[in-house]
């Protein structure tokens, strides 16, 4: 790794376009490196992710509104859309934008925790479709998702996005398109230019995140993944971007996200260095945000020692001050403890989720989050006895801890019964992280797929797409355009086929 520093550019100051970040990554992406079998089975692990909880989504509405959007664009010479016969294709554009909008909805794959929080899988979706489009192999697609992870891990560990209430898409859109220039192999300047056009159409503010969550969560990666075919289009046509993105005076940095972001610098690997940031990431085992992941772990095992759980006067989460200001009581949002809150703002509520957790001792990703369940008497007067708190403690065993992987993103709750009595208990990971109890390796991720494909796919489906992944890196470009998952068609539903938008 070579350590480069990030100079925001002073007024009537013109940096030069080799120490411009854009320009440090693009040419990480343009150069070339040695694939490893320990690189090419995790892409694999995150692809089959991605399909299980792409699946589990197939029916919801933001998934359906935007398969049907994506069907009005068949092309021959295409991309899959997920769920659906590997033969019909459609314009890679939005092949990717249905697909990631399918892969994110539930909140159930992958995660990045350093600086900034994100979901490297979301890249998966928007690189495939290009790949499939363009005639791609096994191993330009694995370079290039290794790619996408790397960019996006070490800007995470730079620029920090959420202290500034900018939505971390910021740094996939950036991702996306240094994987997508890897995947066609274009030169060092035409990537520079598709990042900055990217990264200047890839910055939201968080309200997307706060208050009355809607379906635009899932939207986000498929538009900054559009986005992001737009930007390497526009450029190897020749077209320019705006410069320097990051760093110029009217930049994202000095403008958008100055809060925690002095004395900025950014690690990447040097030519012929392994992109093993994807190593560094790890993926979901509860359909939740991230935070919440170790609370349901938690709650599991601490309602073992509660005997009556309508015995509980009070219970007190503590954790770092992400938790508590994203997730917990500490974000000020009266939704995360409606019953009339969406799915998206209750997956995101630590109250929500630790009282449904601790009453059922199991996790669904649809049951746990159903009308019936979340309007239960008994839950809703146990969810409002739980209150989160930042605590010194863990936010030093997150803030301080420069790896990844080491960062603990657990908590410790201390439940008080009527009777005085005080329960304590604390877990630094969750189960599945690589430092959990039960980490997940590849049969845990086809564990997780299995149950999310149950009565929607056609018989042995799953194990024709589980061989194309066992020999990813191997696989010829009309192998990887039969890379998808199809559903029996019957399963499917297409009511929002028959509204007539725009197109």
């Amino acid at each position: 790794m070579k350590k480069y520093s990030i100079k925001v550019q002073q007024p009537g100051e013109v940096s030069k376009k080799d120490e411009q970040l854009a320009w440090r990554i693009a040419s990480m992406a343009s150069q070339d490196w040695g694939l490893v079998n320990e690189i090419s089975e995790m892409v694999g692990n995150r692809i089959i992710d991605n399909a299980g909880v792409a699946v589990a989504a197939i029916n919801r509405e933001a998934v359906k509104i935007a398969r049907s959007q994506a069907m009005q664009f068949e092309n021959d010479q295409g991309a899959t859309l997920i769920g659906l016969d590997h033969n019909k294709k459609f314009d890679c554009q939005w092949a990717a934008w249905a697909n990631a909008v399918a892969v994110r909805e539930l909140d159930f794959h992958d995660n990045i925790m350093a600086k900034e929080t994100c979901h490297p899988g979301d890249c998966i979706p928007t690189i495939l479709a290009v790949a499939q489009q363009k005639n791609c192999n096994g191993e330009e697609l694995v370079k290039a998702i290794a790619t996408s992870y790397e960019t996006q891990l070490r800007l995470s560990m730079s620029i920090a996005l959420n202290p500034n209430r900018i939505d971390h898409v910021g740094h996939l859109g950036p991702a996306i398109t240094s994987a997508l220039g890897k995947l066609l192999k274009l030169d060092t300047e035409t990537i520079y230019q598709a990042i900055q056009w990217s990264a200047h159409t890839s910055i939201f503010t968080r309200q997307g995140r706060k208050g009355q969550l809607s379906s635009w969560k899932a939207y986000a990666p498929g538009l900054v993944g559009k986005n992001a075919i737009d930007a390497i289009d526009r450029a190897m046509r020749g077209d320019t971007s705006p410069s320097p993105v990051w760093e110029g005076d009217y930049g994202i940095i000095p403008i958008l996200v100055k809060k925690d972001n002095k004395d900025l610098s950014i690690e990447l690997p040097e030519k012929d260095e392994l992109r093993a940031g994807i190593l560094k990431t790890f993926t979901k085992e509860h359909s939740a945000g991230y935070h919440g992941n170790s609370i349901i772990d938690l709650a599991f095992n601490v309602r073992k020692k509660i005997k009556d759980f309508k015995q509980v006067k009070k219970v007190n989460i503590y954790s770092k001050e992400y938790t508590h200001i994203v997730m917990g009581s500490g974000s000020n949002d009266k939704e995360k403890y409606s019953s009339l809150a969406s799915r998206e703002t209750l997956d995101h509520s630590a109250m929500y989720i630790f009282a449904v957790a601790l009453e059922d001792g199991e996790w669904h990703h649809e049951k746990s989050y159903s009308d019936e369940r979340k309007n239960r008497k008994e839950t809703i007067e146990l969810w409002n006895k739980i209150e989160t708190f930042e605590s010194e403690k863990w936010n030093k065993k997150y803030y301080d801890e420069p790896d990844p992987l080491k960062k603990a993103q657990g908590a410790e709750v201390e439940i008080i019964l009527n009777n005085g009595e005080k329960i304590f208990d604390q877990l630094d990971f969750a189960n599945a992280h690589p430092s959990g109890k039960t980490p997940f390796k590849r049969a845990e991720y086809i564990n997780k797929m299995k149950p999310l494909f149950k009565d929607m796919i056609n018989n042995k489906e799953d194990v024709r797409f589980l061989n194309l992944v066992e020999n990813l890196a191997k696989l010829e470009p009309e192998e990887v355009k039969q890379l998808n998952i199809s559903c029996d068609k019957n399963k499917i539903n297409f009511d929002k086929n028959s509204i007539k938008g725009i197109f």
